[in-house]
Parts: structure tokens; C-alpha cells; sequence
């Protein structure tokens, strides 16, 4: 069966062309023939998601769909709790028991009628870039088994880009969507901080943004619909939109103020991700956006990132009582020898990248970037062999800054390198103006189609 957008679905259901028992068959049938290459599932309920889709099937004949995403199957990041689903966070320390308790964004999805699949791999409590995992193995990239989907939201990435499901939630602590969505060629947006709300709270505390992966704008805006809203449990949680990610979503570029810096001022990128990059750029500028190449003008945020990062991971290998991965107890080591002076130090760091962005949003309406400054290199790997350092964030300068800022951030394909492995374009907005990120990058998405 093609792969259909999520709006697609939605129309076939209504006219009665598709059902959504046929589409979630589909999806398992999908599941069933790439999974055991590319690793993307930690848990997958046929049973569970059938019954689903009988259910929402009878809704749709009735005339009384519950969303206009009622029937799309789904499958949700196995770091959100899902409720009659265990919640493993890819980590032998984990015990498989099953909470009474969804998630919001999970919470949501079920309101909405989506057919929920399964769960999706993560590295050890999402700690990284890439995702593998000692429990439960390396995902790998659609593209080239050989290379790694990213992370930590790989298995979500991986799922989508093979049609394991329409869409899946992920979440974004330090690019965590935006890697995998740049390696895997697909889409996603890191929403503004408490747009969609996180509950419980990420022990890498308010770094961390739940969002969708999809494979186009359109699917990312309406699934972005699904997700945000009020949750009480989230103190920091946004009041619910009261309009549509979908609303003006093709009205184009023309006239915004576009900022393009090939690299921040600091980062070095592969040849053919700044051709790549600077080729999308010249299409805003061809659709009517006002371009100019500049840097925001602030030094590499990474040792306030790793502070606030390395924090977080000593507290949550303390909370589990241990970890397997190395690399996280390596980091773990160094957030528990963290001071309070620390982390006060860090946050202020923080502070002034957020009023300098603040200010720089001021004169631009949008910062565009590549998203990573390579493709993707071999899987079950923290960084690429040879590579300068050990560390994740060595090679996504580009991403973790806007974890620092609660700013939106998408990422949008933007071509395949000379490898043949996907490309992605960073676009960022103030806070708040999550709908004009989704307009530019349904423009890059419009023009590179």
C-alpha cells in the first residue's frame, strides 16, 4: 500500500476509500518486513492496534470521527509513558512494569483516535545522539543499514521513514528529534517549551520538548495540533492553541526576514551539506523572503549544555540505580562532581543566550541553519570513527543552542549528499512562533519537491 500523508488518510476514511483496519494491517505488514533490519520497535501490540482501528473504523462510518486524525496508526518514543505498554527507556536497570498512567502527548494521541503500534527505540534514558542501546541493539538508517538513524529518537525516525506507521512522538532534549529527522530524511519541529506539555518531567529537566516526526510539513503541523494543549500536570504548559498549526501553512515566504548563517560563526560543516544548505537558502530567497547571511553572534553554548546535560544524567542513573551504556556513566561521573555554583553558573549562560536570541529575533523573523554539519556516519557508534571527541554534541552544534533558548526549531530535508545519505535544513523562530517555522519549512519542502 503507498504511504499516505495523515491528511490523506483522514479524506479516504471519510469518503470510505480506505478503513483504518486496512492502513494499521499496512503499517504492521511494514513493521513485519523492515524491522528486523533497521531496530525502530521495542514493542509492537497488533492485537491492541487492530481493536483500535476496528474502533475508530465504526467512528468513521458513523460519521463521528473523534480528530481528523482519528484511525492514523502511530507509535510513541519508549521514554513516555504509555499506559498497558512497559516504559523501558532502553536500559536493563528499568523494571518492566506497566503504569495506569499516559503521558500527555500520549494522552492526546488517544483522544484523538490514533492508532497507537508500539514503542519505538531510544538510547539508555535518551541520553545521546544516537540510538542504540545494550538491551535493545542498534537502530539503524533507512537509508544505509550500515549508518546510524541518529538519536535519540532514531526508532521513531526510522519507523516513519519506512512507513511503520504514518507518524510517531519523540522527544528533544538537546536535538533528539531534529538529529534523527536530518539523518533519516524526514520531518519534525522541536515546538516551543511547554507547547506540548511533558509529564512526568525529563530528568534532563527543562531542556527536554516532546514534538512529532513525519515524513512532510503538513503531517508535522496536524500532529503538532494533536500534541499541544493544557495539561495540569506540566507546571510549565502552555495554554491550548486556540487555531491550527494547518491554518496559513502555505502562504509562503514572501517578506520574511531571514537570517542564514552557514555555521554559526564556529562550527565546519561537509562540503556537501553547506552546498545543500546554501542551495535550499537560495530558494526562500527566490520565494520572496528578504535573506541576509549573518551569524546571531554568541559563542559555543556547549559547556553550559554539558553542565546542564551531565546534571541531568547523574540524576537519572542515580534515580535507576545504574546505567549500561559507558558513555553515560562516563557523563554521569562528571554531573555528580557538579557543584550547585555549577548549575547556577550554566543557567546563566542560558539566560544570555536567550536574551541575545531574544534581541536577534527582534531584526529577523527566522534563523535558518543546517541542521547537522555531517550525514550520517556508521551506526552503533557515538561519534564518527576518528572523530575529536567523545562527545554527542561535538558534532550537533547546530541543535543543542536552541534546547538552551525553549526556542522552535524544525528540520526539513533539503537533498542527499553525494553518499547518497539525507541532508537537513534547521529552521528557528522566537519563541511562540512555532506556526511561521512550520510556513517556511512547507516553502523549503514546496520548492524542493
Amino acid at each position: 500500500m503507498e504511504i499516505l500523508s495523515a491528511a490523506a488518510l483522514g479524506a479516504a476514511f471519510a469518503s470510505g476509500t480506505l478503513s483504518p483496519v486496512e492502513v494499521t494491517r499496512a503499517a504492521l505488514a511494514a513493521i513485519a518486513a523492515h524491522d528486523p533490519v533497521v531496530n525502530a520497535f521495542v514493542l509492537v501490540d497488533p492485537d491492541r492496534a487492530l481493536a483500535d482501528a476496528r474502533r475508530s473504523a465504526e467512528r468513521w462510518r458513523s460519521g463521528a470521527p473523534l480528530s481528523p486524525a482519528d484511525g492514523v496508526p502511530t507509535s510513541v518514543k519508549d521514554l513516555l509513558l504509555t499506559s498497558h505498554w512497559p516504559t523501558l527507556r532502553g536500559s536493563s536497570h528499568v523494571v518492566a512494569s506497566v503504569s495506569d498512567d499516559d503521558s500527555p502527548a500520549v494522552a492526546r494521541l488517544r483522544a484523538a483516535g490514533c492508532v497507537l503500534l508500539g514503542k519505538t527505540t531510544t538510547p539508555e534514558f535518551g541520553w545521546k545522539g544516537v540510538t542504540d542501546s545494550v538491551r535493545f541493539g542498534v537502530t539503524r538508517n533507512p537509508h544505509a543499514s550500515d549508518r546510524t538513524a541518529g538519536g535519540s529518537s532514531g526508532g521513531s525516525a526510522a519507523a516513519v521513514a519506512l512507513g511503520m506507521g504514518t507518524w510517531s512522538v519523540g522527544t528533544d532534549g538537546g536535538g533528539s528529534l531534529r538529529i534523527p529527522a536530518a539523518f533519516t530524511g524526514t520531518v519534525t519541529i522541536k515546538p516551543t517549551y511547554g507547547l506540548v506539555p511533558l509529564w512526568p518531567a525529563s530528568p534532563f529537566g527543562t531542556l527536554s520538548h516532546a514534538g512529532p516526526m513525519t515524513r512532510s510539513v503538513a503531517d508535522a503541523a496536524l500532529m503538532l495540533d494533536v500534541l499541544s494543549g493544557f495539561d495540569a500536570r506540566d507546571w510549565s504548559a502552555m495554554p491550548t492553541p486556540t487555531g491550527s498549526f494547518l491554518d496559513g501553512l502555505d502562504d509562503g515566504v514572501a517578506g520574511l526576514r531571514i537570517a542564514f548563517s552557514p555555521d554559526l560563526g564556529y562550527v565546519r560543516n561537509a562540503p556537501s551539506v553547506s552546498a545543500l544548505v546554501r542551495a535550499a537558502v537560495s530558494g526562500l530567497a527566490d520565494a520572496g523572503a528578504v535573506v541576509d547571511e549573518v551569524d546571531p553572534g554568541f559563542d559555543d553554548p556547549v559547556e553550559a549544555f554539558h553542565t546542564l546535560w551531565f546534571a541531568g544524567a547523574a540524576k537519572v542513573v542515580a534515580g535507576f540505580g545504574g546505567a549500561d551504556d559507558p558513555g553515560l556513566l562516563r557523563v554521569a561521573g562528571l554531573g555528580a562532581a557538579l557543584t550547585a555554583a555549577d548549575y547556577l553558573d550554566a543557567t546563566a549562560v542560558r539566560v544570555d543566550l536567550g536574551a541575545r536570541m531574544g534581541r536577534f529575533h527582534e531584526k529577523y523573523d527566522l534563523l535558518v541553519t543546517p541542521t547537522l554539519p555531517i550525514t550520517a556516519f556508521e551506526a552503533g557508534r557515538d561519534v564518527p570513527a576518528g572523530w575529536h571527541s567523545p562527545n554527542w554534541t561535538s558534532w550537533t552544534p547546530y541543535t543543542y543552542p536552541f534546547n538552551l533558548t525553549q526556542q522552535p526549531a524544525a528540520s526539513v530535508p533539503c537533498g542527499l549528499s553525494s553518499d547518497g545519505l539525507p541532508v537537513g535544513l534547521q529552521i528557528v523562530g522566537p519563541r511562540h512562533a512555532d506556526a511561521r517555522v512550520l510556513r517556511a519549512a512547507r516553502a523549503v519542502e514546496a520548492f524542493l519537491a
